[in-house]
Formats: structure tokens, sequence, C-alpha cells
């Protein structure tokens, strides 16, 4: 009987963060109410309370139960091996955000309330603060292998490799941002792998003449 009431909560708990999405990609989130996700999840308002405090709490679940496109990029499959093309790991790991985005709907859905459907303001600051700690830790895992790429000489030292390192992450980012307003405009995986290539060939180091 425990163990019922146990993966009933739970089953309970996983209606209300499906219907608080759906809400939340077609209304925004300052615009839905509990009472309207507790209606769309076919539960009580209590249902609510009990598994959450308030709208930031339950939002925050939200987003730790997906995985955002630059989380799954920068822990996927640990550092560069150390006789690995630091180059190709970065591309590597770029298009793999690109196919989660672009092949995952609930990645897709959360990411976009995540970046068009939230303000940043009162009890949803923390969402603010995860966003920007995935950017930090997205520029610092590319930095790192550009200045590898750096002292393997397979990148010119034009610019820092922080500069480098934004530049990759504008590019990308802005890429998913305007293929989430119209996903018929571009293939994202294809488009993105052209873009990725193109920029990281004009960072190579041109050959020494003999």
């Amino acid at each position: 009987m425990a163990r019922r009431t146990k993966d009933e909560a739970l089953a309970t708990r996983h209606a209300i963060l499906d219907a608080a999405e759906l809400l939340f990609q077609q209304r925004g989130v300052s615009r839905t109410s509990l009472q309207e996700i507790a209606e769309a999840a076919q539960v009580t308002r209590g249902a609510i309370y009990w598994h959450f405090k308030d709208k930031a709490d339950l939002f925050n679940a939200m987003m730790d139960r997906a995985t955002m496109p630059f989380e799954q990029a920068v822990g996927a499959c640990g550092r560069c091996p150390d006789d690995g093309d630091p180059l190709a790991f970065i591309q590597d790991r770029l298009l793999r955000a690109l196919k989660l985005t672009a092949e995952h709907e609930p990645t897709r859905r959360v990411f976009e309330i995540a970046t068009h459907k939230v303000e940043y303001v009162d009890e949803l600051l923390a969402v603010r603060d995860r966003h920007l700690q995935c950017r930090n830790d997205c520029l610092a895992e590319v930095e790192r292998e550009l200045k590898r790429a750096m002292k393997l000489g397979l990148i010119a030292n034009r610019m820092p490799a922080r500069a480098a390192a934004l530049g990759l992450h504008a590019l990308i980012d802005g890429l998913i941002q305007n293929w989430m307003l119209d996903p018929t405009v571009f293939d994202l995986v294809k488009t993105g792998r052209q873009v990725t290539q193109a920029y990281l060939a004009g960072l190579r180091a041109e050959p020494v003449p003999a």
C-alpha cells in the first residue's frame, strides 16, 4: 500500500509538471496561474501546494527535470583526450546541443520557456542564475579547449581564447533562438554544423610557408 501511495504521489507530481510545461509554453509563466495548472493536470490546488511551495518552486522543479542543451553538451562525454583534436571536440559538443534541441521535444519546450516565456524578476531570479551558470560552464569548457588548440598550433593567436569562446557561444545560442521562432526556416543541425565549421576554420592557423 505504501509503495502504491508513493507511486501515485510521483505520478501526480509529474502530471502537474507536464501541465505546467504546456501552459507556460502557451501563455508564459507570469500569465499562468496555479489554478489553471491544477485544472489542466486534473488535480486540486491543494495537491499542487503539497508538492510545491509556490509557482517559482514548481518552475524550478520543471527546470531540474529537463536537461538544457548546453548543460547536456558540457556534461555529455567528459573532457577531450590528451591526444584528441580540441577543435573537433568542441564541434562535437555543440552539435550535440543542437541535435538535442531539434529532436527532443521536452528539452525544446523547456528551453523555449526558460528563454522566451519567463521574466527574470522576484522569485524567478534563481532561473536567471541557473541560465548564467550554464552559460559560464559552457564558455569555460570551450575556452579551455581553445587554449589547448593554441598551444598545439592548431589555431592562430589572433584574439584571446575567451573572446573566441564568447563568439562561438553567441553563434550557437543565436541559431537556437532563431530556429525556435520558426523551425521550418532552416535545419538546425545541418546549419549549425556548417557555421561551426566555418567559424573554427577562421580560427585555424595558416600553414607556415616552406
